[in-house]
């Protein structure tokens, strides 16, 4: 399996009302290190809607301002939509919604 689909595997895995980092996707993709390899990804995602790309954050929980489908307000929209709450600044706080691979 390719870099882009491993990345994918492992982002679909992500449960609603969760969310992971790009480092994190990374390093249970099997590609440590490749936090910004995976936003790469992820921004070309060709499966947007089946791989809930918008469920990746930055290791500090905020959100990608350039959200490939439909930009920060959009990608806002779609986790709260799924109960993850987001701050007036972007930011989704990590202790209560990081995804652990549990």
């Amino acid at each position: 399996m390719d870099f882009a689909e491993s990345v994918y595997e492992t982002v679909k895995k992500i449960p609603k009302g969760k969310v992971a980092t790009y480092a994190q996707i990374a390093l249970m993709s099997g590609h440590i290190g490749a936090a910004r390899a995976v936003g790469n990804a992820l921004h070309v995602n060709p499966y947007f809607g089946s791989v809930p790309c918008h469920r990746v954050v930055n290791a500090s929980g905020r959100l990608a301002p350039g959200f490939a489908f439909g930009g920060i307000d959009e990608q806002r929209k779609m986790l709260i939509e799924e109960g993850v709450a987001v701050s007036d600044g972007g930011v989704v706080d990590l202790s209560i919604y990081q995804w652990r691979g549990e």
